[in-house]
């Protein structure tokens, strides 16, 4: 066995694909989740892929006192991917001192239980939303930051800028920032995918519970962008490709490869697609129409974000290696099983 890692928000769409491959790894994994956006069935399912059950721990990361509590518990882990936040853009604009203090304070709370345990090493859950409604595509990793049109993307603004302060205050403290993009798709076993509460905030969910039924059509908001068929175009990564791009982060900082206090890598595919793209690329997958509706404009969106990968393949050492089929496929196939297991 490996280090063993902390994994705050473990049991969430992104924490449990790369819970999974630390262990596939053979590192030792300490899950922390309050399951506000989870279930403790992915814990099982977790042990079902890997053969391994995790340490868990069901902790507030917004109490101190909790936070600390388990990390004094745990000090002898080498890092820490810190995933536990809400991530949701519109619910973000409708209740945005939930968003603050959840997002803040959790992080604050985990950098001062870690200070304070000589837990040195962070990988940090960023976004492409940091970037704003940036002018120009590809997106670097050295384009400016800008006010999020969204709560959510602010307070991943503003928590880089909590992790530069921290870091150049602390020569013992190392972080890697990655940037995604769009997460979709799910684990090859079928076992584990997004699962969200309630109507789904994220394209790929929407598309998968239209087509299952569950809900009577996608809404797609808004085609006046000034976009190829107006509607507006992401950079959609596989959820596993991006697990992986965590594993080479933490290889990287506990090799001490690191050149600065905190370094920062875009994690996308640098492809841009449309709603309108992925809607014919999913109907071409399943082989049956998908029911849409053209709606108004949804706050917070901006027109076309995409990345540029050359940072995250020239020094991380990592590149997205599945296509936007596989993507689709595997959402596809979980959304599937899931329904037939809820039957």
């Amino acid at each position: 066995m490996k280090d063993k890692v902390i994994v705050t928000g473990g049991c969430g769409y992104i924490g449990s694909h790369t819970v999974i491959t630390l262990i596939h790894h053979n590192y030792e994994v300490v899950i922390i989740d309050d399951f506000s956006n989870s279930s403790p069935q992915i814990l099982d399912r977790i042990e079902r892929i890997s053969g391994v059950r995790p340490h868990f721990e069901q902790v507030d990361l917004k109490s101190f006192e909790a936070t600390q509590a388990v990390f004094k518990t745990h000090k002898d882990a080498k890092a820490v991917i810190h995933f536990a936040a809400h991530k949701a853009v519109a619910e973000s604009i409708q209740n945005p001192l939930m968003y603050y203090q959840n997002n803040l304070f959790s992080l604050l709370n985990v950098l001062k239980a870690q200070q304070e345990n000589s837990i040195n090493h962070l990988i940090f859950s960023s976004s492409a939303t940091v970037y704003g409604n940036p002018s120009k595509m590809p997106i670097t990793e050295d384009a400016p930051t800008q006010r999020s049109s969204s709560p959510y993307g602010n307070t991943k603004k503003i928590a880089e800028e909590i992790l530069e302060d921290f870091t150049n205050s602390q020569s013992e403290i190392s972080v890697i920032s990655l940037r995604y993009f769009n997460p979709i798709g799910a684990h090859a076993s079928g076992q584990i995918g997004e699962f969200p509460s309630g109507i789904p905030n994220n394209l790929m969910p929407y598309i998968t519970q239209t087509a299952a039924g569950i809900r009577e059509k996608l809404m797609v908001f808004g085609n006046d962008y000034p976009t190829k068929d107006g509607t507006p175009i992401r950079d959609y990564i596989h959820v596993v490709d991006l697990a992986e791009a965590h594993l080479k982060a933490l290889e990287r900082l506990l090799d001490t490869s690191t050149t600065s206090p905190l370094e920062i890598f875009n994690v996308g595919t640098g492809n841009g697609f449309s709603v309108l793209e992925m809607i014919k690329a999913f109907e071409a997958v399943s082989g049956s129409p998908l029911n849409y509706e053209i709606t108004d404009r949804r706050p917070g969106d901006v027109p076309e974000m995409f990345a540029s990968t050359t940072l995250a393949k020239n020094v991380l050492k990592w590149e997205a290696s599945r296509n936007l089929k596989d993507m689709i496929q595997s959402s596809w196939t979980w959304e599937q099983n899931l329904r037939s297991e809820l039957k």
